[in-house]
C-alpha cells in the first residue's frame, strides 16, 4: 500500500508533519480529515523523483499537432466533458471513451485536440498529462482536477462535477454581459440617429437662419457650432473613436499588474457596478476553490489555481496573502478579512468551513447565494439605466429641439408684432 507524506494543520492551527497509508491519494486525504487535520499538502512518497523526470521531459516540447492551437467555447468543452463522464460511469475503457467522442466532435479545433489526446493516452500517457499538452483548450484547473480523479479513482465524478462548474461559470457569465447588451445597443442607435440630425438636418437649418436675418438665440448659436464641428471638422471621427481609444487604453494599462490592480480597484467602487463586479469576483473564486478542494486538490495548489484563475487583481492579491498565511499554518479566513475584500458573511462562512473541515460545501454554498444575489444586481441596475437612459436621451433630444425652434418663434412673433 502506498505511503503518503502530508502537511497540514490541527484544531489549533498548529502545522503538522506526518506519513500515512493509503490506497489513493483521495483516501488519504479523507484518512487525514478524520484525524482532525486540514491538510494543506500532500505527496505520494517516492515520488519526488518520478515528478523530476516528468519535468524534465515536460521541457521538452514536443511539435504541436495541426489545428489544436485555437480556443474551444466553453459551452462545447462542457459538453464533450459531460459525455466523456457518461462515458467512464458506463464502465468504458479512457482510449475508447475519447475515441468515440472524437468521431462525435464537428471538424474543428476541439475534434483535433481530442484526437490528439487520444494518440498520448494510446502512447502511455495519463489523461490529465495528455490534456495538460494543450492548455489552450485544457487550463490548469482542469486538469488539476482529472489529475486528482485520476489518482482517487472517481474520474467519471470529477468529469461530471467539472462540467457542472464550467455550465454554471458560463451562466453566471451570460447574465453580466446580458445585463450590458440593453443599453449599449440603446446608447448605440440613439448616437447614431443624434450624429445623422447634427451632419444632414441642422445645416440646413442653419441656411434657413442665416436668410433670417436676425440675432439667434444662445442656446441655437451652440447647436450650430456642435454641427459644424461634428459635420465639417471631423468631430463624428472623434466621437466614433473615443469607445475604441478607451477600449485600447485599458488592454494597455492592463498588462501591467499595478495597472490591472488600479483599474479593478476603480471598477470596484463604482455604485451598483462595482457591486456587480465584486459578487461576481466572489462567486467565481469560491466556485473554482470549492470545486477544487472537493475534488481532492491540496489546498495550497487550489488557492494557486484559484488565484490565476481569479479574473480580478485585488482578489487574485488577497487570494495570494491566502495562500501565504496557510502556508505559514495559518487560517484561510483571517487574511481575507483583513484585505476587506469580501463581506463579513462569506468571511464568517469560510471560517466555519475550516473549523468543520467542510471548506468545499461551505465554498459551494457561498457561490450558490452570490449566484442568486447577482441576479438581483443585474435586474436592479437594468432597471435602473433604463430611466437614466430615458432622462440622459430626453435631454439632448429636448435640447435640439429648443435650439432650432426658438429662432422660429421669434421670427413669429416679429411678423405679428409688425402686422398688427
Amino acid at each position: 500500500m502506498p505511503t503518503y507524506q502530508y502537511e497540514a494543520m490541527n484544531a489549533k492551527g498548529e502545522e503538522v508533519k506526518a506519513e500515512i497509508t493509503a490506497l489513493s491519494n483521495e483516501e488519504a486525504i479523507s484518512k487525514i480529515r478524520n484525524l482532525g487535520y486540514f491538510p494543506t499538502k500532500i505527496r505520494e512518497k517516492g515520488a519526488r523523483r518520478r515528478d523530476r523526470l516528468e519535468q524534465k521531459s515536460a521541457t521538452a516540447t514536443p511539435k504541436r499537432p495541426r489545428g489544436t492551437g485555437g480556443k474551444v467555447k466553453t459551452k462545447v468543452l462542457a459538453q464533450f466533458t459531460r459525455q466523456l463522464s457518461t462515458l467512464q460511469d458506463a464502465g468504458l475503457p479512457i482510449l475508447r471513451s475519447l475515441r468515440i467522442l472524437q468521431q462525435q466532435q464537428k471538424p474543428g479545433t476541439l475534434k483535433n485536440v481530442s484526437r490528439a489526446v487520444a494518440d498520448e493516452v494510446e502512447g502511455g500517457a495519463t489523461l490529465s498529462e495528455a490534456m495538460a499538452k494543450f492548455p489552450k483548450t485544457f487550463n490548469k484547473l482542469y486538469t488539476s482536477m482529472v489529475a486528482a480523479g485520476e489518482a482517487g479513482g472517481v474520474l467519471d465524478l470529477i468529469l461530471n462535477r467539472l462540467a457542472d462548474f464550467m455550465e454554471k461559470a458560463q451562466k453566471l457569465k451570460r447574465k453580466v454581459i446580458g445585463a450590458m447588451v440593453y443599453p449599449i445597443c440603446v446608447l448605440t442607435i440613439a448616437m447614431g440617429i443624434v450624429l445623422g440630425i447634427m451632419v444632414y438636418v441642422v445645416p440646413k437649418f442653419k441656411t434657413i437662419f442665416a436668410d433670417m436675418g436676425f440675432d439667434l438665440p444662445a442656446v441655437t448659436q451652440t447647436l450650430l457650432k456642435i454641427s459644424d464641428w461634428i459635420a465639417v471638422q471631423y468631430g463624428w471621427a472623434y466621437i466614433l473613436g473615443v469607445p475604441f481609444g478607451l477600449f485600447f487604453l485599458t488592454r494597455l494599462i492592463r498588462l501591467s499588474e499595478m495597472g490591472r490592480f488600479t483599474l479593478d480597484s476603480v471598477n470596484k467602487s463604482i455604485p451598483v457596478m462595482g457591486e456587480l463586479i465584486s459578487k461576481t469576483s466572489i462567486a467565481r473564486f469560491t466556485r473554482t476553490l470549492g470545486t477544487l478542494v472537493a475534488a481532492g486538490v491540496p489546498i495550497l495548489e487550489a488557492l494557486s489555481i484559484t488565484r490565476e484563475t481569479a479574473g480580478n487583481e485585488v482578489y487574485r492579491r488577497a487570494l495570494g496573502k491566502v495562500h501565504d498565511s496557510i502556508r505559514r499554518g495559518e487560517t484561510f479566513a483571517e487574511p481575507l478579512r483583513k484585505a476587506r475584500v469580501c463581506d463579513s458573511l462569506v468571511v464568517n462562512m469560510i471560517d466555519v468551513g475550516e473549523e468543520t473541515g467542510d471548506l468545499d460545501k461551505m465554498l459551494t454554498k457561498i457561490a450558490d447565494n452570490y449566484d442568486d444575489e447577482v441576479d438581483v444586481v443585474v435586474a436592479s441596475l437594468v432597471s435602473l439605466m433604463e430611466p437614466m437612459l430615458v432622462v440622459f436621451l430626453g435631454v439632448i433630444c429636448g435640447f435640439i429641439v429648443i435650439a432650432l425652434f426658438m429662432p422660429m418663434v421669434s421670427m413669429i412673433e416679429g411678423l405679428s408684432g409688425s402686422t398688427s
